[in-house]
């Protein structure tokens, strides 16, 4: 019954997401396998993390998209995301889920919670700092950058980044409470583990979020406009081909996206197994 209601959450989050454009087809199906198998393998605790990243992610690349049409035009992906986007993001959640179906231990959960708050941080970051009126600064020498400069950082990035990653620590908190994989004696108890989340969801997808800035300012393939000289992930731009800057040629925005959560996952592991 439970892979039965995950499937069907699963088809109305994606199908609703494809139709307002927000997935193209391959990442409304990888969104439906990945939504079926949260709810299957896991319960809400899972799902419910996995569908509030989605859900404002999705809400805030809306939200003033035409002072981000430009930015947009610097980037590889952009808008719909597609199954790649869908599996770099939610990929490694969901093979942590497996692993507690399979091995269940409480270091799954906070992996997971890892993963998830630096996408989210990072998403928030994207998002939110696209927006801010003071120029980004580079995150490996603190100077300024033109917006859109992969590894550029702004404040009000940075602190969307936090608030994204504690979003999650304390989504984490009110679902397993809720579905009963955490108990509390007292309010004392309760609150405890709540700023044990807050702060497992907070460092960890804080640390994420900054560790895909400094590898999509070190070791992403970049390229730079012979038009403009802007860096961009495009092979073309202002109707020009690219040059190439720098990094890996496999190396994309997707692999940096898993990476950094990666480090998220490990970070977010070892703060919750010492607490």
């Amino acid at each position: 019954m439970d892979w039965f209601i995950g499937a069907l959450c699963a088809l109305i989050v994606s199908a609703a997401a494809y139709k307002k454009r927000s997935l193209s087809l391959s990442g409304m199906l990888a969104a439906f396998i990945m939504g079926t198998v949260y709810y299957g393998a896991g319960n809400l605790f899972w799902f419910g993390i996995l569908l509030l990243f989605f859900i404002s992610s999705s809400i805030f690349s809306h939200f003033r998209g035409d002072r981000k049409a430009e930015l947009e035009k610097s980037y590889a992906k952009s808008g719909r995301r597609d199954a790649g986007q869908v599996l770099a993001n939610g990929g490694l959640g969901m093979l942590a889920c497996l692993g507690n179906l399979f091995w269940p231990d409480p270091a799954w959960a906070y992996f997971f919670v890892g993963t998830m708050a630096a996408v989210t941080a990072d998403t928030w970051a994207t998002e939110w700092g696209g927006l801010s009126k003071s120029e980004p600064r580079s995150i490996l020498n603190g100077r300024r950058v033109p917006p859109g400069t992969s590894g550029g950082v702004t404040l009000l990035g940075s602190t969307a980044a936090l608030a994204g990653a504690v979003c999650i620590g304390g989504a984490a908190w009110l679902l397993r409470m809720w579905t009963g994989d955490d108990t509390y004696v007292g309010i004392g108890s309760a609150l405890l583990t709540l700023v044990k989340w807050g702060l497992i969801g907070g460092i960890s997808g804080l640390a994420g979020a900054f560790a895909d800035s400094w590898l999509g300012a070190t070791v992403q393939y970049m390229h730079r406009c012979v038009v403009c000289g802007k860096e961009v992930e495009v092979a073309t731009h202002c109707g020009q081909e690219t040059v190439v800057l720098r990094g890996f040629r496999w190396m994309d925005n997707d692999m940096v996206n898993l990476l950094s959560s990666l480090v998220a996952g490990l970070l977010a592991w070892g703060i919750g197994m010492i607490g």
